[in-house]
């Protein structure tokens, strides 16, 4: 089945690649809004907002973004106002989004930190003296309470808002287990335990904001003013966000480029690292492309502006991985089915525990009350919730850095279990600039007068193969030949009508059709197909006139890479519209396992489908023929610089200089992101385990609980962020 037709709840990745639009009109499904949501730290406050507005009517859909802390709700028209009082109760300092709120989160609230330190010398000092005097007293009940008014007002405030909602969240449950220890006479137990809640939640929003730092790292790649030249000649300062297209911009020794480009004058160094992941400087000269965000290093430059500052890669990748944490990726989808139904379980079970020892096993009222309030500590699933988007959007930030746009979680899930991946030649194994090898007459016809046609004909084409031709002949535009009635044949060549003679510039399979292969044109072919060059000839209505041997060049990563891939246990494919004996020759070169020659795009798809019995299948392009089998292939790679807009788009993940090695790269990231999340599953559901035996068994107390619920999702987020040091 094809992929895109799986809901995998990660939305259409074809559109990963543009910036979410605010109020963008469907008319099947309404609009689409975004807000800021400031207070959205955790899945606490998702399963809040969740409960409020998914049964509202005209809300269609809720997508949440918890890293970025933006909503993105579905809705019928005229509703943004609507969901702002529906939320405005919960206060989590909801509204309307605002572009630079789709840039980057807003930073973590600054903590009273006084406040919490004198809250903490309070719940000290309160059991201190429970100690010295052998019990409770009006001084240890003062500080207990000078405690929890100190550290945990707010935790109150927020339970008492979620037991509103019938939501028990993790602030529901530390209110009822506080109140409920103060009411049993465990005073100072019950105010150290909301100190070091209060204390945890901060540490933990501490270390979310690390993940968050991926994307303003990102952000801050690209300076918000350039020098330009304005219309009197002059240069001048601009924000970047202001350039028009075409500008010409001037960019000095050290300074990050602006926007993207091509540049007029000038030579220098330019580090494209935080781009491409290459690791050493490109030189760039008049005509070569610009990255915003790269660094130019040595030499001055001039350059004119071909994008604007939203739709430049650097823009494009950022909205990219913000997409991309929206999405939810397999494990998490599962994680979040598990955690609906455990909160209300747990606490079941915690009300009979508290009810039934007594009721009916003339157990002690206050012992079972205080296990079952050591139960409620230990019910929330924040933990095991929260671990699998900070690992996925540490691996999305990793990734980035190596110069991999991978559009979704689910994708990076998916990467570890590939097993076969069929490539494109031209471009992909090969760098896609051809070269003429040979040229051949084949009749009585002057040199010139063939080289000018054919020169005529591949003028109009883009393909690699006639811009070769192009090169080689080397004719003046002014002496080509007019041609009418210009048609490109895909997977064939050109044809066209030139002094009103049909003409043609095609390859082997254009030949056969047409049914003028002779004998010993095939044994020419043969010999020159079986050196790994790809044959083009030139035709003048049922006539061959002449014939050119085009030879592309393998790229010396390609061998590497294709190693690289087998090692890890991957089969490989190479699908090319070329002849079967270039495609064979260029196989053999770099170690692929399989090769189909003279395939058209949809020869490409079947390929693809073909191999989707043998497990989960990868396919690499870089051109528009290569869209179809790179949307039916389980993963989609793109070559991210010379790859064109469909292909990228297409894909699911983009690599940024091209190089096929970093799909290995990808796969070891994908197994490292994989190992990590269950790490982190094993590690919440293992300890929540121990801890509800111990509470049971009535060895836990309250704070220990805090330090196993709270711990655990520390543990987990800080073993999360180590995929952004693979």
């Amino acid at each position: 089945m094809d992929k895109r037709d799986s809901s995998c709840g990660c939305g259409d990745s074809t559109s990963a690649l543009t910036p979410p639009t605010q109020n963008t009109n469907n008319s099947d499904k309404g609009d689409l809004s975004l807000f800021s949501i400031s207070k959205m730290d955790c899945p606490t406050e998702e399963g809040l907002i969740r409960a409020k507005l998914s049964n509202m009517p005209g809300i269609y859909q809720l997508d949440f973004n918890l890293v970025q802390r933006i909503l993105q709700v579905r809705h019928a028209p005229g509703m943004e106002s609507n969901i702002l009082n529906s939320l405005a109760p919960l206060d989590l300092d909801a509204r309307i989004a605002t572009e630079g709120d789709t840039d980057s989160a807003p930073p973590v609230a600054p903590a009273n930190w006084w406040l919490l330190t004198g809250a903490g010398a309070a719940a000290v000092a309160s059991e201190v003296v429970f100690w010295l005097q052998g019990g409770n007293s009006g001084l240890v009940m003062i500080l207990a309470l000078a405690s929890i008014a100190g550290g945990g007002l707010t935790t109150y405030k927020k339970g008492w808002i979620a037991l509103r909602n019938r939501n028990l969240n993790m602030n529901a449950l530390m209110s009822i287990a506080v109140t409920g220890a103060l009411l049993i006479g465990h005073w100072p137990e019950a105010a150290m335990v909301m100190v070091l809640f209060t204390l945890a939640e901060l540490i933990e929003a501490k270390s979310l904001d690390r993940a968050r730092n991926a994307i303003r790292e990102l952000m801050n790649l690209a300076p918000e003013t350039a020098t330009v030249q304005g219309p009197d000649g002059e240069w001048a300062s601009m924000s970047a966000k202001s350039v028009p297209l075409g500008t010409l911009i001037r960019v000095r020794p050290g300074e990050r480029i602006a926007l993207d480009g091509k540049v007029v004058r000038g030579n220098s160094a330019v580090n494209q690292a935080p781009i491409t992941g290459e690791s050493l400087p490109v030189d760039k000269t008049a005509g070569d492309t610009l990255f915003a965000g790269s660094i130019n290093e040595s030499g001055a430059l001039e350059y004119r502006s071909t994008t604007t500052a939203n739709d430049a890669l650097l823009a494009r990748i950022i909205h990219a991985v913000e997409a991309a944490q929206g999405s939810r990726a397999p494990t998490q989808r599962f994680v979040d089915q598990f955690a609906r139904w455990y909160t209300p379980l747990v606490f079941a079970v915690a009300l009979a525990t508290a009810l039934l020892p007594p009721l009916f096993l003339a157990g002690s009222w206050m012992e079972w009350i205080y296990r079952a309030l050591v139960l409620l500590v230990i019910a929330c699933p924040c933990a095991l919730v929260i671990a699998t988007p900070v690992t996925i959007v540490s691996g999305l930030a990793s990734a980035t850095r190596h110069g991999i746009l991978i559009k979704g979680g689910a994708y990076l899930e998916q990467g570890r279990k590939l097993r076969w991946l069929a490539l494109d030649k031209t471009g992909t194994i090969t760098h896609g600039r051809p070269t003429v090898t040979d040229f051949q007459l084949l009749v009585p016809i002057a040199a010139e007068e063939a080289q000018i046609l054919a020169a005529s004909l591949a003028e109009r084409s883009d393909h690699p193969v006639s811009k070769a031709v192009m090169e080689f002949v080397q004719i003046p535009h002014g002496r080509l030949h007019e041609v009418e009635s210009f048609e490109a044949l895909v997977g064939r060549g050109v044809r066209g009508r030139v002094n009103g003679e049909q003409c043609y510039l095609g390859n082997h399979r254009l030949l056969e059709e047409l049914g003028i292969c002779t004998p010993d044109l095939e044994q020419q072919l043969s010999t020159l197909e079986a050196e790994g060059k790809t044959v083009v000839m030139l035709l003048r209505e049922n006539s061959v006139l002449a014939m050119f041997a085009v030879a592309d060049t393998v790229k010396e990563s390609s061998r590497n890479a294709i190693d690289s891939l087998h090692r890890l246990g991957v089969k490989t494919l190479m699908l090319s519209g070329d002849n079967q004996h270039t495609v064979d020759a260029i196989a053999q070169q770099v170690g692929i396992d399989r090769a189909q020659g003279n395939l058209l795009p949809e020869d490409k798809l079947r390929e693809v489908e073909s191999l989707a019995g043998a497990g989960q299948v990868g396919m690499v392009g870089d051109g528009i023929n290569d869209a179809p089998a790179l949307a039916r292939a389980d993963i989609g790679f793109a070559m991210g610089a010379t790859g064109t807009d469909a292909a990228i788009e297409t894909a699911d993940v983009a690599l940024m200089d091209d190089n096929i090695g970093k799909i290995a790269t990808f796969i070891q990231l994908s197994r490292s992101t994989a190992r990590i999340l269950w790490q982190n599953i094993i590690l919440a559901l293992g300890i929540k385990a121990v801890f509800l035996v111990l509470a049971f068994a009535g060895e836990a107390t309250m704070w220990m609980a805090v330090f196993a619920d709270m711990g655990t999702s520390l543990l987990v987020v800080f073993n999360g962020l180590r995929v952004m040091r693979k």
